[in-house]
């Protein structure tokens, strides 16, 4: 399994370097030093814990039923309508999620920056990358 140093462990879970430390002192997360002598979490061990305490998601402010499980609520950022087209952009969390979309829809939503919306992602087609390895 891969070790992720401290500042990368709290970079994902979206807390401090401090916050990551108090929880290894506390005994919730178990470091150990890698070969160059730092403080180091094992990588499954980190994926457990960051699924078992996930904030849940936010309730849905729409009230719909969707078959859809990749739901991010947010605030409209931008919308940039040109011609027929829309761009409109949104800060769900940490996360900016941009959609196109026709600018007929983007009127017709009332879309504007400050409004509250929900981006729903259902693909058939999700990109995973990882950091270069060396052979």
């Amino acid at each position: 399994m891969p070790d992720i140093r401290i500042r990368d462990a709290a970079q994902l879970l979206g807390v401090s370097d401090d916050t990551v430390r108090r929880w290894i002192d506390a005994g919730t997360l178990v470091s150990h030093k890698d070969d160059a002598g730092r403080m180091v979490l094992d990588g499954r061990q980190l994926a457990e814990f960051a699924r078992a305490n996930a904030a849940p998601a936010p309730e849905n402010p729409l009230g719909v039923g969707s078959s859809a499980r990749n739901r991010f609520t947010g605030l409209v950022t931008r919308v940039v309508i040109d011609g027929v087209m829309a761009q409109v952009e949104m800060q769900c969390g940490p996360f900016s999620v941009v959609s196109l979309m026709s600018a007929e829809s983007a009127t017709e939503l009332k879309l504007e920056p400050g409004s509250i919306a929900v981006a729903v992602v259902k693909a058939t087609t999700v990109i995973v990358e990882t950091p270069a390895v060396s052979a």
